[in-house]
């Protein structure tokens, strides 16, 4: 079986970074919000599938972009209706505060790809990120939503990263997620993948679309200051 050329990326620790002075810089990192800047509120699945009359085996966006146009209007008001009651119980992921100070401390960008409406992402950053800049914000107006990878090639393109033949190239970022779209999407723009792993979501850790794997969010500052390092992936093993 075949395996891939791990990911990496120079050391951001400047001691350490003389010894991997070849490697790539990194260029910025993606966060996913619910389950990543947040812990996870997955019981809201449940609700909007109940609410839309859909199994859990549908995509929620994509059934709501299947109704006739008259009808999505209320249907994104269902989503959006849970989002709001949700959002008043949003708890920060263990360690946000450290890793986005050390991500500023070193001058490393920051941007956001959810399929979350704004409300609830602004909410996160005024309660638990007040002065933290995440520019651009991709949310659910962005189309397409993960696992496409248009939401983080389009942050690509806002930071003027660009290949030798100026196309937009993503190899630069890393993608934080929680979920199989975040991966997916990471994967399918070139990005280097960061899964926040949980009870729900284990079985993502092995994946082939999941380069690195953490525990909670300030476990990135230690892998970043020595250097970004994912693991060997058998690309049979990719499903």
């Amino acid at each position: 079986m075949a395996a891939s050329t791990p990911r990496r990326f120079a050391a951001l620790h400047a001691a350490v970074s003389r010894s991997s002075a070849t490697l790539p810089a990194l260029k910025g990192v993606v966060f996913d919000m619910d389950g990543t800047l947040c812990l996870p509120q997955t019981y809201m699945f449940g609700e909007m599938r109940s609410a839309l009359g859909i199994t859990k085996s549908v995509d929620i966006l994509e059934h709501v972009e299947s109704l006739q146009a008259s009808e999505q209007p209320a249907a994104y008001e269902l989503l959006k209706d849970i989002e709001r009651r949700a959002m008043k119980s949003q708890a920060p992921q263990p360690g946000l505060s450290t890793l986005m100070s050390y991500l500023d401390s070193r001058g490393i960008r920051k941007a956001i790809c959810t399929r979350n409406f704004d409300l609830p992402v602004q909410h996160l950053l005024s309660s638990f990120l007040p002065g933290s800049v995440f520019h651009p914000i991709v949310t659910r107006e962005f189309k397409p939503p993960k696992p496409d990878p248009a939401g983080i090639m389009h942050i690509a393109k806002n930071w003027g990263l660009e290949d030798g033949q100026g196309a937009v190239d993503a190899s630069g970022l890393i993608m934080v997620g929680d979920s199989i779209d975040d991966m997916a999407a990471g994967r399918a723009a070139g990005a280097a993948t960061v899964l926040v792993v949980n009870d729900v979501n284990r079985h993502l850790a092995e994946h082939g679309f999941t380069d690195l794997v953490i525990a909670q969010l300030d476990e990135l500052v230690d892998v970043l200051e020595q250097g970004f390092h994912g693991r060997e992936i058998v690309q049979d093993k990719i499903q």
